[in-house]
């Protein structure tokens, strides 16, 4: 082995065992369920707002879209990052106070499942069950996103089999989410959020100055698609390049429409209900939001002008995800650059440490406790949850096997299953006294099944992002049966009342 290699391997072993210490650090701080799941409702804006944000935005922000970037697609890049910065913005204004109030007004929820089944006075547990069944469901197959991250970054930087980087990875995340619950999982998320931060701001400005300044980059960059659009680089990358060209009406709209799914992301609006006062949302908020406006320019930046950095070496296909990793190990010397590259495995681990956590305390606590052992303790509780980590992660990892996937298409299918599933009913859970238990149950469904049917579909009408169509379906279908329905339910409409009067 190298000195090269052993100074970025070095480089990884720290930051990993940095993230385990967190984990074993948090874990005698998990007192009960409401430590475990929501870290007693105790965290300040700075915590909530990077691990927010880190958690959202996965390995997809530093492979995914830098590797559309640099395959030609920054238009479809572009409005995508308006969509998620737009809607980023709207959740923490619309949902993220009012979400905290209302999931303490009702039966003081630590889960969203619970929240509604509180909220919606749902005695028979069916929203529950659905809700459940939903967030396992997209959770694993967002998970597995995470997985496939870890897998192709140990594979550029190391040259490790693709199986033993999922190994890895596995373990890692494992190991402190099963340990430190929400504490370490935001604790690490906010490590993990400033790691990102200063990355793509370090190498955004790097990669600009190296290629002799913002005009020259883009030139030069814009030689580099004129050459793949001849075909002078290759079929493969003419294809794609040709492809990401023609960006149609129908393309900006799928786009924009990633934004919707913050309405309903359980492990992002989670951080809502565990701010420590309302009081500290708008602090929250704006850090929230510079972290994104200035990752989604990092992003921008290293996948587009990468294409003239890295010359003469081409990437083509899935390396092109690699866009990110491969400008690090050239960028800097090796143990900065393995610390860089972290930031990868930041993203990755930020996102399914979160989502591991939340669809664990969906089963252990609303289906475990809520249907099957209304009486169990707490430490049983916690005991289930750590199982279930183990369970859907375990499923997570035998679907990232498949070397074929990509982290954008994992994501992008996860992202509409929660955004089109859960979305339409926090909104009107916090804004429509109206609204009923057979409304929610109806739209919920209807947006699930959507998703799923709309993204095996293809061609004409269902080209268009299945987030969309699920959303509108879901919203129309819980508005239209809770008229018909007409809410009687006093008690219901009573704790409405006194959840709006409540003070921020």
């Amino acid at each position: 082995m190298d000195s090269v290699t052993i100074a970025k391997l070095l480089a990884f072993v720290i930051y990993l065992a940095a993230m385990v210490f967190v984990g074993l650090s948090s874990a005698s701080k998990n007192n009960n369920a409401s430590d475990f799941f929501l870290g007693g409702r105790k965290l300040g804006p700075w915590f909530t707002a990077l691990s927010a944000e880190a958690s959202d935005s996965s390995a997809w922000l530093l492979m995914g879209l830098p590797g559309l970037c640099y395959l030609g697609g920054f238009k479809e890049t572009f409005w995508t990052a308006l969509g998620l910065i737009l809607g980023t913005y709207l959740s923490w204004l619309f949902v993220a106070k009012a979400l905290r109030k209302c999931s303490i007004a009702f039966g003081d929820s630590i889960t969203i499942p619970e929240f509604l089944t509180n909220r919606f006075k749902d005695k028979s547990r069916v929203l529950s069950v659905v809700s459940v069944v939903f967030i396992v469901l997209f959770f694993t197959i967002y998970v597995a996103s995470g997985f496939v991250a870890c897998a192709k970054l140990f594979n550029s930087v190391f040259g490790l089999p693709y199986n033993a980087g999922l190994v890895i990875g596995l373990v890692v995340i494992l190991s402190y989410t099963i340990m430190g619950g929400y504490l370490a999982v935001c604790t690490t998320d906010f490590i993990q959020g400033t790691l990102i931060f200063v990355a793509f701001v370090v190498s955004s400005i790097l990669i600009i100055v190296s290629l002799g300044g913002a005009g020259s980059a883009v030139g030069q960059a814009q030689s580099f698609m004129g050459k793949a659009l001849n075909g002078e680089l290759g079929e493969e990358l003419l294809n794609k390049f040709t492809a990401n060209k023609n960006f149609s009406v129908t393309s900006i709209v799928s786009a924009m429409a990633w934004g919707l799914g913050y309405f309903g992301m359980p492990h992002v609006i989670v951080r809502f209900m565990g701010i420590r006062s309302n009081k500290e949302v708008t602090t929250a908020r704006r850090v929230g939001i510079t972290w994104m406006i200035v990752s989604y320019i990092g992003t921008f930046i290293i996948g587009t002008l990468g294409t003239a950095y890295l010359l003469p070496n081409v990437l083509s296909g899935g390396a092109a995800e690699t866009v990110f990793s491969v400008t690090m190990m050239k960028m800097y010397p090796a143990f900065i650059a393995g610390l860089f590259l972290c930031a990868i495995l930041a993203a990755s681990m930020s996102t399914a440490d979160s989502q591991l956590l939340v669809a664990s305390s969906a089963v252990s606590q609303d289906i475990f406790k809520g249907l099957i052992n209304p009486n169990a303790d707490e430490k049983t509780v916690l005991k289930i949850s750590r199982v279930t980590v183990f369970l859907i992660a375990a499923v997570a990892f035998v679907l990232s096997l498949d070397q074929t996937s990509t982290i954008f298409g994992l994501v992008s299918y996860a992202w509409a299953g929660f955004g089109g599933s859960f979305g339409p009913l926090i909104l009107l859970a916090l804004y429509w006294r109206g609204i009923t238990n057979k409304g929610a149950i109806a739209g919920l469904i209807v947006g699930g099944v959507t998703v799923v049917a709309w993204h095996n579909l293809s061609g004409g009408i269902f080209d268009i992002y299945e987030i969309l169509p699920a959303f509108v379906f879901n919203l129309i279908v819980a508005v239209v049966v809770s008229l018909l329905d007409k809410n009687k339910d006093a008690q219901m409409l009573a704790e409405f009342d006194n959840y709006k009067k409540m003070a921020d």
